[in-house]
């Protein structure tokens, strides 16, 4: 708890122009967040880069006053650089390099662990983002939904515990799923890897 109020003190201390709380901040985050970063991107070059730009976007948010995550500073960078790190994926789509073969090998691609830990990091962002958006859907979407694809019930089983036909737990399945398309087209998010 003390981490804590600390963390919330030097926000405070920054926000009203101290730029040593600031320093202090990323002093005392720095290895924590440096090591994650660093776990996922193999590259001591870009795991500089991707921290500048988390503290940049820190920095960006504390100014415009719009941090509220009160207590959870440390989850907050750390989602911040996590989305970054996807983002540096996404762009560079790097294909490693074979050396000494002019044929491309299927296989050696499919076990190169670098891009199954992207793939990885993108598909746990995917389904974190899919977490939020099911929680905009009416309850009893929402419900149907959660049952069908977390739990892995069927629709008799779902009809059964929520007292519904069949027919309805499926009706709102349908709409649960079209409800959910409609809020990624409107919010633009891209659920692909």
């Amino acid at each position: 708890m003390e981490v804590q109020l600390q963390d919330s003190l030097l926000i405070k201390r920054y926000c009203a122009g101290d730029e040593k709380a600031l320093e202090a901040l990323i002093e005392k985050h720095n290895q924590r967040l440096s090591s994650f970063i660093y776990s996922k991107v193999n590259n001591r070059d870009i795991t500089e880069d991707i921290f500048q730009d988390t503290f940049i976007k820190v920095i960006k948010t504390l100014r415009k006053g719009a941090y509220n995550e009160e207590g959870k500073f440390l989850p907050w960078i750390m989602r911040i650089a996590h989305n970054l790190i996807i983002d540096y994926f996404r762009k560079s789509s790097r294909m490693p390099m074979y050396e000494g073969s002019d044929s491309f090998d299927i296989f050696s691609l499919i076990s190169d662990e670098k891009l199954n830990a992207e793939r990885q990091i993108i598909k746990d962002q995917i389904e974190s983002d899919l977490v939020v958006l099911i929680q905009e859907l009416p309850e009893d979407q929402r419900e149907v939904l959660i049952m069908r694809i977390y739990k892995d019930m069927s629709f008799k089983e779902i009809s059964e515990n929520t007292g519904v036909s069949i027919n309805t737990a499926l009706g709102r399945m349908r709409y649960a799923l079209l409800n959910l398309r409609k809020i990624i087209e409107k919010n633009n998010i891209v659920l692909t890897n």
